[in-house]
């Protein structure tokens, strides 16, 4: 019943609650868009969603409009070259989001569910996860956004081809967290990737996420050292072994 309908009422009444509350935002975000970068203030992109079916996702413009043909492609690192200035805030703060909710109005997508990928990375999903994942609408927000909110900065540390290590370091665990979703839907779960989906923002290297879902898929090794790095606030040395990290900030 949830499922079927109130996560449909659910979603339509927060519309309303999100653009009263963040509609002062549009028309400076849309001024500054208009005068910086490129000059246009949404991007829309093909994604896969519902189904399996594709749709037109929309956001704010925080990239070249070639950028997809330019560098790492479909992949962006962190203080990727293709990101306006304005764009990174949009991204850190997630409004480049914000049009996503005529999305969710329409139908197309919810506000919590897999997040809507481009067809070239759902296909790197194995047949399994890309047969349940949009079995509901997939979402603004989703279990897998939260625990990957540092993906740029872990591709963009990763040492070798960007593209490999997302295909065997980050697909198959977001795979598993998309599927622990559709088997989790609820009323409670939905609420509580909300909360901290929001609580992400605030503070980005809190580890409330598996508190809150004990159950969550057992993180591989190299997500949980990458996890350890952010929360002791070090990362890794590029120019030695994955082993020896220094302090952040401190040059190498």
């Amino acid at each position: 019943m949830y499922i079927n309908s109130i996560k449909r009422i659910f979603d339509v009444l927060l519309v309303f609650i999100v653009l009263s509350i963040l509609s002062p935002l549009l028309i400076p975000i849309t001024i500054i868009l208009l005068i910086t970068g490129e000059h246009y203030i949404f991007y829309g992109q093909y994604r896969v969603g519902y189904k399996n079916r594709s749709f037109k996702i929309w956001k704010f413009a925080t990239m070249l409009k070639d950028s997809i043909n330019m560098g790492t492609k479909n992949i962006t690192l962190r203080n990727d070259p293709r990101v306006f200035p304005f764009g990174r805030f949009l991204r850190k703060t997630k409004l480049n989001e914000l049009p996503q909710v005529f999305n969710v109005l329409l139908g197309d997508m919810s506000f919590v569910g897999s997040r809507p990928l481009m067809k070239v990375d759902f296909e790197k999903y194995s047949r399994e996860v890309q047969s349940i994942i949009y079995r509901t609408p997939p979402g603004l927000t989703g279990i897998a956004s939260i625990v990957f909110r540092d993906e740029e900065k872990w591709i963009s540390e990763a040492q070798g081809d960007k593209h490999e290590y997302y295909r065997l370091h980050i697909t198959p665990y977001k795979g598993e967290l998309e599927l622990w979703y559709q088997k989790n839907i609820g009323f409670y779960t939905d609420f509580m990737i909300l909360f901290l989906t929001g609580w992400a923002i605030i503070a980005p290297q809190s580890e409330l996420v598996h508190k809150v879902f004990k159950d969550l898929p057992e993180r591989p090794e190299e997500l949980k050292k990458k996890t350890e790095y952010r929360i002791k606030g070090m990362r890794p040395v590029k120019s030695a072994s994955e082993s020896e990290i220094v302090r952040a900030g401190k040059k190498d």
